[in-house]
């Protein structure tokens, strides 16, 4: 009884801790938000189709960051989600255009391809016990390499209609529309890429938040020895988690390919990092057992304001995406490290 006691009153303080940290995440957003609709009024950045414009930039972010949010929380990692992405879009590219497959199966294969890639790497993890870093390392060259064996060149999807009338369907909402200077209303639009996202992020936070899996995985982070002593099984949970990162990171790689239309092997490069981020600055902790995807999609949100901030100033590098980014990133780390010490002095 005093062990249950105990789990409660721990997990109650790491939800305390990951309210806070959604709350300065949200707040973070909502001044960023609002000082660049006062400040670029002119430039349209109050409009809704900007808004909707960074959710289909960053729909495969969304998805990703959104997995890696999951493997997180068990306190792993996954750093070979930008490569898989990458590999993704080569095979989506490659079979229709080369081999010409239809639009249906080529996304059957990869999202299988992801399933069995998310299983192979959870099984040496979980399993086997290796560490995540060095083992989702290895993921990352060798689905970059294979990205180059398959072509060093860049293959654009140009003959299948049926992706490319998937990408580029436009998807009205219904509000926010404005008229035009000819008196037409124009409504603002997102693509199926947003929609896809959004149904995927859901579920993730379903099951985090509604169901066995996810209160398992949350027990994981915060101190596996009492998870295993509570008769969850670790591995398998673990092993699941990695699974159903693989199945994001391919499912990632298909809505990003929805944007691009096309396959490169310098694809995603770097995108593992902007997924980690996200899910950093949205409240997950870095240690395991806090986090959430509504925080992750604010974490999404922050990086997509930023760069439409500075593509709305006009004469700023594209790289000061990278630096205000980072310097964001930085300030959430030690604001987890000082939260991670006043816990540790009010046990003593």
């Amino acid at each position: 009884m005093s062990n249950a006691l105990l789990n409660l009153a721990n997990k109650r303080k790491k939800l305390d801790s990951s309210n806070f940290l959604l709350f300065v995440t949200i707040c973070l957003f909502a001044v960023m938000y609002i000082l660049g609709c006062l400040i670029y009024s002119d430039a349209g950045f109050g409009k809704m189709q900007t808004f909707l414009n960074m959710l289909i930039d960053n729909a495969g972010l969304l998805i990703a960051a959104s997995g890696m949010t999951m493997v997180m929380i068990t306190g792993g990692i996954d750093i070979s989600v930008g490569s898989v992405i990458g590999l993704v879009c080569m095979i989506l590219s490659y079979s229709m255009e080369r081999l010409g497959f239809n639009a249906f199966t080529s996304i059957a294969v990869v999202l299988v391809f992801g399933l069995v890639f998310g299983a192979f790497q959870g099984w040496l993890i979980s399993y086997m016990e290796l560490q995540p870093f060095i083992i989702t390392l290895a993921g990352l060259f060798g689905c970059r390499g294979i990205t180059a064996i398959i072509s060093s060149e860049q293959i654009a999807i140009k003959a299948n209609e049926t992706f490319l009338g998937i990408a580029n369907a436009n998807i009205k909402v219904l509000i926010g529309s404005t008229v035009n200077k000819r008196g037409v209303r124009m409504y603002p639009f997102i693509h199926p890429s947003v929609v896809i996202a959004l149904i995927a992020v859901a579920v993730v936070w379903y099951v985090l938040k509604y169901t066995r899996f996810g209160r398992n995985l949350y027990a994981i982070g915060g101190n596996e020895q009492s998870a295993l002593l509570m008769g969850i099984n670790v591995k398998k949970t673990k092993f699941i988690a990695y699974v159903v990162e693989g199945f994001m990171a391919s499912l990632a790689g298909f809505v990003f390919c929805l944007n691009t239309t096309s396959g490169f092997v310098e694809q995603a490069r770097g995108f593992e990092m902007e997924a980690i981020s996200s899910a950093v600055i949205g409240g997950t902790m870095l240690t395991g057992g806090v986090g959430s995807v509504i925080g992750t999609i604010f974490g999404v949100l922050i990086k997509a304001t930023i760069e439409t901030l500075i593509r709305c100033q006009g004469t700023l590098s594209s790289w000061w995406n990278k630096i205000v980014l980072s310097v964001i990133l930085c300030f959430f780390i030690v604001l987890q490290s000082v939260i991670i010490m006043a816990k540790n002095k009010n046990k003593k």
